[in-house]
Formats: C-alpha cells, sequence, structure tokens
C-alpha cells in the first residue's frame, strides 16, 4: 500500500521489547513529531518509516510484527552502530553543537571514512524505503540528522516527491561546519539540497545553514527553506500536570525541599554535554558562595537523565554531574537543608511536578536548537516561575525579552542570574511567566507539523 504522506526518522512512534516469556511488549512514544503527526487524522493514511533500533524492534521486524502505518527498517546493527553513533551523534551532533575540544578532536582518519559509508547506508535504506511507500507526488517529511543525505537519494530515485527535511538541532556555522573534510561536508549540503524545501527551528540556524552553502556548494539552488519554531502542546500539558501521579511527585518534593518558605531552582535534562548542567551547578555553587543569605533559603532540584552512555564521554560526563552535586551538598548542606536534589531517573510526572513548584528554571545549554523545557515550563508554573535562559538556546528567539539572559560560559554572570530571578518580585514573575507561555504556545505540534505540510504541498 503506498500512501501521500510519509515521515523519516531514526526513532518511530512505537518501540518493542521482549518479555521473559517471549512475546514482544509495544511501547508508543511521545514528543513534537508524534503529536504533530496526528493532527492529520488516521483517515490520512500517513507512513511513518522509521530504523529498528534494539533487539525488540529486530525480533518484531522478523516476526512481521507492526503497527498500522509504521514502516520499520531492519538495518545491520553494525551499520546502525556506526551511522548512529559512529557519524550522526559523534560528528554530526558536535558539529552542530560546537562541543569538539579542537585541540584533540576531531581528527577525520580510516575509521572516520568506514563509519561514513555506514551513515551513507543508513541513509540509502531510508531512501528506498520511502521511495517504496511514496504514491506518485506524495509528500514525503524526513526528520533530523541522522538523515541529512536521504533527500537527495530518494531524489534520484523518485523524482515526482516533494520532499522536505527538517532539522531539530543548531546548523554550525560556515567556519566550524568547516572543520569537516570538504568533500564530506559537500556531500552533507547537496544530500540536504535535494529537498524541495528545508525547516530550522530558528532564522539563526536558517541563516547558517545557508551561508555554509554559500561557501561550499555556492548558494541554495531551488531548495526553498523555512522557519517553523515548534512550541509546547499546551493542553496536553496543562492536563497531565494536574492527574494524581504528578500531584504524589510534588507531595514527595515538597518533603525533601524542607521549609514552606524556601525557594526552588529547578532544571529538566537529560546528561548531554550540550545542556550545560555542569555549568549550572557551579553557578548555584558561586551563589550561594557570593550571596550567603540563599543558605538554607533555596534548593536546586536538577533532574539529570542519562543520556547516549555508550559513549564514554557521556559517561565521563555524568559521572561529573553526580560529583559536584555531591561536593556542593558536602560542603554547603546542613542537618535540615540538602542545596542540590539530583535525580537522575527519568520520571516525567516528577519533572512537571517540579515545573509546577519551580520559583526559578534554570536553562543554560551550550547551543540547542530549540529547549522545549524552556516552553514547557511556563505553561504549567503554578504561581509563576522566572526564566534563567541562555541566549544560545533556539527558543531565546521567542523567549528572550520576558527571560533573564545569560551567557552559557559566565558561571558568574549565570550566578548574577540566578540571585535577580530569586529576588524577582512575585507580580513581575508571574506577568512574565503568562507573557512566557503565550509565547511558548504560539505554534503548538499539531500546527508546527501542518504548516510544514502545507508549505510543501504548496510548492
Amino acid at each position: 500500500m503506498v500512501s501521500d504522506i510519509l515521515v523519516a526518522s531514526n526513532r518511530g512512534p512505537v518501540s518493542y521489547a521482549l518479555r521473559e516469556d517471549g512475546e514482544l511488549e509495544a511501547r508508543r512514544g511521545g514528543g513534537g513529531l508524534v503529536s504533530g503527526l496526528s493532527a492529520i487524522g488516521p483517515d490520512a493514511g500517513a507512513v511513518w518509516v522509521c530504523a529498528a533500533l534494539g533487539d525488540g524492534d529486530r525480533e518484531a521486524v522478523r516476526r512481521g510484527v507492526g503497527e498500522t502505518g509504521v514502516r520499520m527498517l531492519d538495518i545491520d546493527a553494525e551499520t546502525h552502530a556506526a551511522a548512529y553513533n559512529g557519524i550522526a551523534n559523534s560528528v554530526l551532533w558536535f558539529v552542530h553543537h560546537m562541543l569538539y575540544q579542537t585541540p584533540l578532536e576531531p581528527a577525520f582518519d580510516a575509521e572516520f571514512r568506514t563509519r561514513w559509508e555506514a551513515y551513507r547506508a543508513y541513509n540509502r535504506a531510508f531512501a528506498e524505503a520511502l521511495a517504496a511507500e511514496a504514491a506518485p507526488g506524495a509528500a514525503v517529511l524526513i526528520q533530523d540528522y541522522h538523515l541529512a543525505l536521504a533527500p537527495g537519494m530518494l531524489r534520484e530515485l523518485r523524482p515526482d516527491l516533494r520532499i522536505g527535511h527538517f532539522s531539530h538541532t543548531p546548523w554550525a556555522p560556515p567556519d566550524y561546519f568547516g572543520m569537516l573534510p570538504d568533500d564530506v561536508a559537500r556531500e552533507l549540503l547537496r544530500g540536504m539540497l535535494g529537498a524541495d524545501r528545508l525547516g530550522f527551528l530558528t532564522r539563526r540556524w536558517a541563516d547558517s545553514f545557508a551561508a555554509c552553502c554559500e561557501r561550499l556548494v555556492g548558494g541554495t539552488g531551488d531548495t526553498r527553506i523555512g522557519v517553523h519554531g515548534l512550541g509546547a502542546d499546551a493542553d496536553f500539558l496543562r492536563a497531565r500536570s494536574r492527574e494524581a501521579d504528578v500531584e504524589d511527585r510534588m507531595a514527595t518534593l515538597r518533603e525533601q525541599i524542607g521549609g514552606a518558605d524556601r525557594k526552588t531552582v529547578i532544571r529538566v535534562d537529560r546528561t548531554e554535554l550540550s545542556k550545560n548542567i555542569v555549568r549550572g551547578l557551579l553557578s548555584y555553587r558561586a551563589l550561594l558562595e557570593e550571596h550567603p543569605e540563599w543558605r538554607e533559603r533555596v534548593v536546586h532540584i536538577a533532574f539529570a537523565y542519562p543520556s547516549r552512555q555508550d559513549l564514554a564521554v557521556y559517561r565521563e560526563y555524568t559521572a561529573e554531574v553526580s560529583r559536584l552535586a555531591d561536593e556542593i551538598n558536602t560542603a554547603y548542606g546542613t542537618d535540615g537543608w540538602t542545596p542540590v536534589l539530583l535525580h537522575v531517573k527519568d520520571d516525567f510526572a516528577r519533572s512537571l511536578a517540579a515545573y509546577r513548584l519551580a520559583d526559578v528554571a534554570l536553562v543554560n545549554p551550550i547551543r540547542d536548537g530549540m529547549n522545549l523545557v524552556a516552553k514547557e515550563v511556563p505553561v504549567v508554573s503554578d504561581g509563576g516561575c522566572a526564566l534563567v535562559l541562555s541566549r544560545e538556546a533556539g527558543a531565546h528567539e521567542e523567549l528572550g525579552d520576558a527571560a533573564v539572559t545569560v551567557n552559557p560560559y559566565d558561571v558568574t554572570g549565570t550566578a548574577r542570574a540566578l540571585h535577580e530571578a530569586l529576588s524577582m518580585p512575585a507580580a513581575e514573575r508571574a506577568e512574565r511567566t503568562e507573557r512566557l507561555a503565550a509565547a511558548a504556545t504560539a505554534l503548538p505540534p499539531q500546527r508546527w507539523f501542518l504548516d510544514q505540510l502545507e508549505a510543501l504541498r504548496a510548492l
């Protein structure tokens, strides 16, 4: 069966786990893309092409088990690992987030070239699957840096299709993007330019892409570029944040915080290198040192959920987050006050509870395509929450006027911003939260997806 609307992404809307009794258990995912695709309705017959990511997924493919409208690709496990971890997460992510320690890395050697071949093969598998599933003239929406080559490959196979690609990350400026080998950089750009239309989260990232194209391949040609700033799903968040399990988590957090008059600084992140959790903790320590009046009057609730633990640098970063939190608690804690409450087990209900309780939200990424936490907190906040926001987050383009802006590298400046946010009068905090929530929900996931689909179909 062929479809008029197709989505392609590394991770799909469902995953499978193999139980001890040999049966497969389906687990449905969430996120903006899932919410967005639902806006077209089940009768549209859309197809989502994704990769099998684990043993359960691969077994589901082999058994022919699957959700209607989901095509899961059983790409060779070694090829997927080399493409996903070896290139997408260890090279492209690092380039776009400008994370390399350049005296030591990157070193694009023979092993890199082998992994690049795997990245090509991975993208080709998607292009071939999309070509097979697409009806004549179908709209195909390809997602993210994992699949940067797929638009060009699909164009060669099916020139009749309307092809879009959306980047959920920042895009590196030309000087940084130029660290990639010249032939690889050009191949990436030409792969992207195989699309009829490219989408980015902010004008800044779109302009960086266009500048890279101008320098390396002579421009963007006939490819159109659009900006779609993914917003928070207000209806879902407000309803979910009032459910019983969230109320239970709030009671537990209040007990852990201690005194009723204590203020809270919260952060909710994966232990992703770009999220800048370590400098956030250093800034909180500087706050306690430079403003001793906040000791025993504030608690930093830090949710740092482990990410990409199959990569050594991420394991080391996660360990440093825990070490620093312990160091702060040892240095400043008292019998009745724990300065940092660090949680590393993912718990969405607990995250929502923290959103509701927060007096201050710290969102200080080194670089971030958007950062939905910055948009979600003001939507569900009970009493108003001051947002300390990095100027390097894509969300700053929309939220900066109502936030307290920080340079993510400036620990002293971020400590000063935390003091300002904690000292903010309640009325001002509430007014800012209202403005933040309005900006954060301007383009909810359903509208974000439909806008891209309509723009692609209009070409």
